[in-house]
């Protein structure tokens, strides 16, 4: 019984390692070139509902003032993990808003 045992796991093992070495040597003919790709950009407001939403009520953009609104865009891009690009077109609808 043991001798099953053992060869059933070294087999396995064999399995595993040849499936393994197999997923790790795939390679990827082709590529997708980032420059040329279509990139959907999206508006500071459709930015700002789905972010801002993700983790709590948005509050409207007329609840802060324009400084105010920097304070919090400079902490929520942190926490968010925004870009720069993000939060630019955040604030400019925020800004344009209150």
């Amino acid at each position: 019984m043991k001798t099953i045992f053992k060869v059933f796991g070294g087999t396995l093992l064999l399995l595993l390692l040849s499936i393994s070495i197999v997923s790790c040597s795939a390679k990827k003919e082709v590529y997708t070139d980032v420059a040329n790709a279509n990139v959907i950009t999206k508006s500071g407001a459709q930015l700002w509902g789905e972010t801002c939403n993700r983790c709590h009520i948005a509050p409207s953009p007329s609840a802060y003032n324009d400084v105010d609104w920097n304070t919090i865009a400079l902490h929520m891009r942190v926490r968010a993990n925004l870009t720069e690009s993000e939060i630019t077109k955040i604030l400019e609808f925020l800004k344009s808003a209150n």
